[in-house]
């Protein structure tokens, strides 16, 4: 089983970013981590991180027939981004949205998901865990439904 791990901008600072609000470990020490967790759930993880949301979408139009599910943080595009949302429901590959942080303990623009609609899961405010979290998650809900091993 291949899971994409996809983060959108401002992504590769963090550790730096507003350390109080989204934590000292980098998006290195996150790939590290997820690469464990993919290693005991006997899965392949790939991970990328992007800016642009163009990039973002022809990275997401890349998973179709190669990619078995998705962990997708896609920062603040998540709020903004129908054309992030159509590219995902497009290639038809299930996916988990996070966030870092409890967006719905944010600014009210940051309280809707752009995303999360076509989302199988939803991982909100437990910090990197949440992608930790995801990944297990979205492996169990494609193993239930019986996709590829």
């Amino acid at each position: 089983m291949r899971i994409a791990v996809l983060n959108g901008p401002n992504l590769n600072l963090l550790g730096v970013r507003e350390p109080e609000k989204y934590g000292r470990t980098t998006l290195a020490q996150v790939e590290e981590q997820l690469a464990v967790a993919a290693r005991e759930l006997n899965v392949v993880v790939e991970c990328s991180q992007r800016n642009g949301e163009g990039a973002l979408i022809d990275i997401v139009h890349g998973f179709r027939g190669r990619i078995d599910g998705a962990v997708v943080n896609a920062g603040a595009y998540s709020h903004t981004s129908l054309a992030l949302r159509d590219a995902l429901a497009a290639v038809s590959v299930p996916f988990v949205e996070v966030h870092v942080t409890n967006v719905y303990a944010r600014e009210p623009e940051r309280r809707h998901s752009m995303l999360a609609s076509e989302a199988v899961g939803v991982v909100v405010g437990l910090g990197t865990d949440g992608y930790i979290l995801a990944l297990r998650g979205l492996v169990s809900v494609l193993r239930a439904r019986g996709s590829a091993e």
